[in-house]
């Protein structure tokens, strides 16, 4: 292990997997900054604009960059998943959602796939799908056991139905089982009444010092 991995590992017990430490960096304005990155991105998948308005476009967004490229930071340091005071935690990756445990200890709440997660025909790509249930699951197994140390280990998406975008969508999960380290869990997709999609994945609780 080099001097720098050593120094990582001392700050951030677990392999570097901990949970984020809470801040308020970014100021009253990072929910508005996230909400406009979420913006372009949808402006980016539907434009059809005048080669002229692309090519303003993309100086504009060279600029952009070019004011905040001297701040990049590491992931211990930037705001971006560690504003608890904003939805998902201010992270731009993360496909909007909210879900509460109930009294069943399943976790249930809604989903809204934008513009920038379309596939096709209206639908939303199938790996938006599974990035959904990654991180939901991963919210379940991290509840279910309060242990904040655990990875993925598999995760089986079936695609019942065309799932929409724009649309608000109701999201269900919750635990299968635990066997020793192995961690169960289960997620519905739904519209309604209608199944669109579910899972199930495992993941696992790490050892002290897994990355």
């Amino acid at each position: 292990m080099t001097a720098i991995n050593e120094a990582v590992a001392a700050l951030h017990p677990g392999g570097g997997f901990n949970p984020p430490a809470p801040t308020t960096k970014g100021g009253p304005d990072y929910g508005r900054f996230v909400e406009a990155v979420r913006d372009l991105q949808d402006r980016a998948r539907a434009v059809d604009a005048p080669d002229q308005v692309i090519t303003r476009a993309a100086e504009l967004l060279e600029q952009a960059s070019a004011l905040l490229t001297p701040y990049d930071a590491d992931e211990w340091s930037t705001p971006s998943g560690r504003r608890m005071d904003l939805p998902m935690r201010g992270s731009i990756v993360t496909v909007p959602n909210d879900t509460q445990v109930g009294e069943d200890g399943r976790l249930r709440g809604w989903v809204r796939f934008r513009r920038y997660h379309l596939g096709r025909n209206g639908a939303v790509h199938g790996g938006f799908i599974a990035h959904l249930f990654d991180s939901v699951l991963g919210k379940t197994s991290f509840l279910v056991t309060g242990g904040p140390y655990q990875r993925t280990a598999y995760l089986h998406v079936n695609y019942r139905k065309i799932v929409p975008i724009e649309k608000e969508l109701q999201i269900d999960a919750g635990m299968l089982r635990i066997e020793g380290r192995k961690i169960f869990v289960d997620i519905r997709l739904c519209d309604g009444d209608d199944l669109l999609a579910d899972g199930e994945g495992l993941f696992v609780t790490l050892k002290p010092g897994q990355p």
